[in-house]
C-alpha cells in the first residue's frame, strides 16, 4: 500500500505555520471559547483550512479528522482504516500568551497505529517528523543545516529529567511525580507546552514524559510517531502502546512516553498505576 510522502506533509505543515505567525503576539487577536471551554482563534482556523485542503489534495481518499472539524459521526469513523489526525494549533493558550511552544500536528493513522507524523513549531522554526519504520528528524528552518537525525539514549539508569505540562496537571500526576522523587531521587522537571514534550524525549533532552491528566488523540499522535521513529514508545499504564482506534470520544488514557529500552520502565509503570488508583 502506498502512502503520501512525508516530505510533502512536512512542506504543508510549514505552509500552515507561516499562516499562523501573523496572528502570534498580535494585539488584536480575538479569542473565543468552544463548547468544552477551550480557546480557539483565527490562527487555529487558518491552519485548519490550510491543512485540510492540502491533505485532501495529497490523497482525496484519506479522510481528515481535525480538532476544528471533529463532529464526524462515530459510525462513520468506525469504517475508516486510514486517516489523518490533525491538531491545527496545539497549545492555543501558549499561543495567546505569546509563548512560542505551540505546535501544528499532523499524523497518518492506519488501523489504530501511527504511521508517521509531523510536529511544527513555527515560532522557533523547528519541525520534527518521523515514524516507527522511518526514523525521526528535526530540521531548523532558521539555521542553514541539514535535517538532524533523532535517537533517544538507548540505556538510562533512571529517569533524571521529566517533561511535564506547563498548564495541565491532576492529583494523580502530582502523586506520580512525588513517587518518582521518592523512588529515583529528585528529577529535573522541564515544563513545556503542547506536543513539544514528546519531542524533548525524542531529542534526549528529557528522559520521559508521564501524563496522568487528560489529553485528546490529536494532541499526541504526530509526536508519538516522531518519538517512535527516534527509538521511543508511548505506553498506557497497562504497558500497551497508545493506539488510535475510532472511539465515541477522543480522550486518551493516561500514558508514559519514554525510551523503548529504558530498564526502569516496569518500575515507572507500577508507580503510575499506584498513583492513578489513588
Amino acid at each position: 500500500m502506498s502512502y503520501p510522502d512525508i516530505q510533502a506533509v512536512l512542506a504543508l505543515v510549514k505552509s500552515a505555520g507561516a499562516l499562523v505567525l501573523p496572528y502570534w503576539r498580535a494585539d488584536d487577536l480575538a479569542v473565543t471559547e468552544k463548547a468544552d471551554a477551550s480557546p480557539v482563534t483565527a490562527a487555529d482556523m487558518a491552519a485548519h483550512h490550510c491543512l485540510l485542503e492540502g491533505l485532501t489534495a495529497l490523497d482525496s481518499q484519506i479522510p481528515v479528522l481535525s480538532e476544528e472539524d471533529c463532529e464526524i459521526p462515530f459510525e462513520q469513523r468506525q469504517q475508516w482504516t486510514r486517516w489523518w489526525l490533525v491538531d491545527p494549533l496545539d497549545g492555543t493558550r501558549e499561543f495567546v500568551t505569546g509563548n512560542q511552544e505551540f505546535t501544528l500536528n499532523v499524523a497518518l493513522i492506519e488501523n489504530g497505529q501511527t504511521v508517521f507524523g509531523v510536529v511544527g513549531l513555527p515560532a522557533s522554526g523547528r519541525y520534527y517528523y518521523g515514524g516507527a519504520a522511518l526514523g525521526a528528524w528535526c530540521v531548523d528552518d532558521k539555521a542553514s543545516e541539514a535535517p538532524r537525525s533523532l535517537h533517544v539514549p538507548p540505556t538510562l539508569c533512571r529517569p533524571d529529567a521529566l517533561a511535564i505540562s506547563r498548564l495541565h496537571s491532576s492529583p494523580a500526576q502530582e502523586a506520580l511525580l512525588s513517587a518518582i522523587e521518592q523512588t529515583f531521587g529528585q528529577p529535573l522537571l522541564i515544563s513545556a507546552g503542547s506536543s513539544l514534550k514528546f519531542c524533548l524525549v525524542a531529542e534526549g533532552l528529557a528522559d520521559c514524559y508521564p501524563r496522568l491528566a487528560p489529553t485528546s488523540q490529536w494532541d499526541t499522535a504526530a509526536a508519538q510517531a516522531v518519538l517512535e521513529g527516534a527509538g521511543g514508545q508511548v505506553l498506557t499504564l497497562d504497558g500497551q502502546s497508545l493506539r488510535y482506534e475510532a472511539r465515541p470520544d477522543f480522550i486518551n488514557p493516561a500514558f508514559i512516553a519514554l525510551p523503548a529500552e529504558a530498564k526502569w520502565q516496569p518500575q515507572l509503570l507500577a508507580l503510575a498505576q499506584e498513583a492513578a488508583a489513588q
